[in-house]
């Protein structure tokens, strides 16, 4: 076990080398100008060669890849070419929008994934089960953005009990306002999520009540729910939790699309800017650091799903060796 960890650990640390690798060097291929981008229409070549001395972008590709890969294993995300202010400190001040966002729209899914996907596959064959599998088909065919707008117009226009968007500008240190103005943006997402949650928790049980042990529990007279919560619900929770690693990761890329519909200052709204002032120092910072919570969150449910199936440590060990 500790020699699978190891190695988990050490795949890990090679994918984020490789990670920042790839981003980097892709974002090199896009083309465009930073420069060029910043000073705008009309300027000279000498105030382009200027500000890409400035920059630092005048250099050879070997030369700013080192600098960067340098500066993260110190901490140094770089400064951004546009407000020239450290990307950290960029990052660090649209957290507090982006973090509860997703966290809370995470919960929230969880909350109503999993008893729905269970009582979507216990009652497959009754009206209940019916409606909540053709109601997550419908949510996860619907766009993220048609579900923003629709709650906007219904709970902010018609029924103006929530706020069409933004965030208060004294931010947390108004809680009930910062609450008020996050509740329509995690609804979005939340709906999003347990969509594709309730599809795979259902999966996931059905899979679990055609086993012969809960078959076998039925026979001794437990009932469906009964057999499934004494046997079943750690054989299922093994791919559950897979899902629900993905979901968190990706709960952030949600946050890109939702942050830009409501206008809230988060991350997903840094990112866009950025994307179209071609400040990539903000770019690749971000675009590596969703790619590192992606496979920190893939270890963890790795290390997850081994302590609720302890077959997994033999079936890992086995293949290490």
């Amino acid at each position: 076990m500790a020699r699978h960890l190891l190695l988990r650990a050490l795949a890990l640390l090679v994918s984020l080398v490789v990670a920042a690798v790839v981003v980097f060097a892709v974002l090199r291929l896009l083309p465009g100008d930073s420069a060029g981008t910043s000073l705008g229409v009309g300027t000279t070549s000498d105030q382009l060669a200027q500000l890409r001395s400035e920059l630092g972008t005048d250099q050879s590709v070997g030369a700013q890849l080192t600098q960067w890969v340098t500066g993260l294993a110190s901490g140094d995300l770089g400064s951004s070419f546009v407000s020239r202010l450290p990307v950290g400190e960029l990052v660090a001040a649209r957290l507090p929008v982006t973090l509860p966002l997703s966290l809370a729209a995470f919960v929230v899914s969880v909350l109503v994934s999993v008893p729905l996907g269970v009582v979507a596959a216990v009652h497959r064959r009754g009206p209940v089960g019916v409606a909540v599998s053709a109601v997550s088909q419908l949510g996860v065919a619907v766009p993220v953005f048609w579900v923003g707008v629709m709650l906007v117009w219904v709970f902010a226009l018609r029924a103006g009990v929530l706020p069409p968007g933004g965030f208060p500008r004294q931010g947390w240190s108004d809680p009930a306002a910062a609450v008020r103005s996050l509740v329509l943006p995690v609804a979005t997402v939340a709906i999003a999520m347990s969509s594709v949650m309730v599809r795979y928790v259902r999966s996931a049980t059905l899979d679990v009540l055609d086993q012969d042990y809960v078959r076998t529990a039925r026979s001794l007279g437990y009932g469906r729910v009964r057999a499934l919560a004494r046997h079943g619900l750690r054989n299922g929770a093994v791919p559950v939790v897979a899902i629900l690693g993905i979901e968190l990761a990706t709960s952030l890329l949600g946050a890109v699309v939702v942050e830009n519909v409501f206008a809230l200052p988060g991350l997903g709204t840094l990112l866009l800017d950025s994307v179209k002032a071609r400040d990539l120092p903000v770019v690749q910072a971000l675009v590596l650091g969703i790619t590192a919570i992606v496979l920190i969150v893939n270890f963890v449910v790795d290390l997850a799903q081994q302590a609720i199936d302890p077959r997994l440590r033999g079936a890992t060990a086995g293949g290490a060796r």
